[in-house]
């Protein structure tokens, strides 16, 4: 009722927010499924001085049960006992954004439920604490493209690029391709400039949030069902964060971070990655795709013969067309992967962007031959 007669109803698209909350839930009653999570979370942070996840006893687990090794901490929420202990309090306080930064992005696979009752603190060492987490039954993943979205407006806000966050959300699809770029940018500026060089215990969240609901409902901006489990985490994090020190600096702690990712994530060695990933889906695509035209083009002229001819003639032109652009591939490919040693030999300073030439020269060039 609410979608089809509330005027800001499509917008905030409240079946698909229910219908995420739904899933979530009954998720959260099968405990195989939580099992599963904590695993997979223990061996993202195998060896980390971060975070401690207890291990699953799974000949004792049913989805109805689940055995989990006991741990022994602090509750996070308990102050008075971490700073009986001498506690570090603001590299606690670093260490839990730190988490929630390395669990959206490089693990892609996040702790959705992070409040103060699933926290616990090894304070064995009390200067370099331990979290310890418990309750995996909400656990947060993204797609590829929330994901880069998410960490360009993270950095676009650190660097006051309001220019940068008004693009992207057009480019994302989370306001409508109309909206006025030079707008939207005046409009997130008057949101995010005073909250800007202010310690947490400064910053007031809620006003922050209820003026970005005003600036998305000017711009028809939808709510995006996919991130509620992140901004949900993101209020945990940022309650714990203000409870145990609440001169941290959010943005200080997350800029490195982010800054840190981003060049790994378009260094040489990860695009020559994702293009090796890439490269048998594209391979198996241009093999089948004279099969798949030669298909096409039966059933068209099947009722027709008349037209068979016409249509093998197409598809003869079609694969000599096809051919010669795989041979140009491969040419362009010699030439880039040549241009690019001859960077690394002579130029230190561009000694990357020769590797990266050379590498993409040699995935066009591998592609070109196998495509002949």
């Amino acid at each position: 009722l609410a979608e089809a007669y509330w005027r800001d109803g499509r917008r905030l698209r409240p079946l698909e927010v229910v219908q995420e909350y739904e899933k979530t839930v009954l998720d959260e009653l099968d405990l195989v499924r939580e099992a599963a999570n904590a695993a997979q979370l223990k061996r993202n942070f195998e060896g980390s001085t971060l975070l401690y996840v207890p291990e699953v006893f799974w000949d004792f687990t049913r989805r109805d049960v689940m055995v989990m090794e006991r741990i022994h901490g602090v509750p996070v929420s308990d102050l008075k006992t971490l700073r009986a202990h001498g506690t570090d309090m603001q590299r606690l306080a670093e260490n839990g954004v730190q988490i929630f930064f390395t669990q959206v992005f490089k693990h892609n696979f996040f702790h959705a439920d992070m409040h103060p009752g699933n926290i616990f603190v090894d304070v064995r060492d009390p200067n370099h604490p331990v979290y310890m987490a418990v309750d995996f039954g909400i656990i947060g993943t993204l797609g590829v493209s929330d994901q880069h979205y998410l960490a360009e407006n993270f950095l676009a806000f650190f660097k006051r690029d309001y220019q940068r966050i008004a693009e992207l959300h057009v480019e994302s699809g989370w306001v409508p391709t109309g909206t006025r770029a030079d707008e939207f940018e005046m409009a997130i500026r008057s949101v995010c400039e005073p909250i800007f060089n202010k310690p947490l215990s400064e910053i007031s969240f809620a006003q922050v949030l209820l003026r970005l609901f005003q600036t998305a409902r000017r711009f028809d901006m939808e709510i995006q069902p996919q991130l509620v489990l992140l901004q949900k985490t993101l209020f945990n994090i940022e309650g714990l964060g203000r409870q145990l020190y609440p001169e941290l600096d959010l943005w200080k702690t997350a800029k490195p971070f982010l800054e840190d990712w981003t060049r790994e994530r378009y260094s040489p060695k990860a695009t020559l990655k994702r293009l090796k990933t890439g490269l048998p889906i594209v391979r198996e695509f241009l093999l089948e795709s004279p099969g798949r035209l030669n298909l096409l083009l039966r059933r068209l002229v099947d009722e027709d013969p008349a037209e068979r001819r016409l249509a093998e003639m197409a598809m003869q032109r079609e694969t000599a067309m096809l051919a010669l652009r795989h041979r140009y591939r491969a040419a362009t490919g010699g030439a880039l992967l040549l241009g690019g040693l001859v960077l690394v030999a002579f130029g230190d300073s561009a000694s990357w962007l020769g590797w990266l030439l050379a590498a993409l020269g040699a995935a066009m060039l591998f592609w070109g031959f196998l495509s002949v």
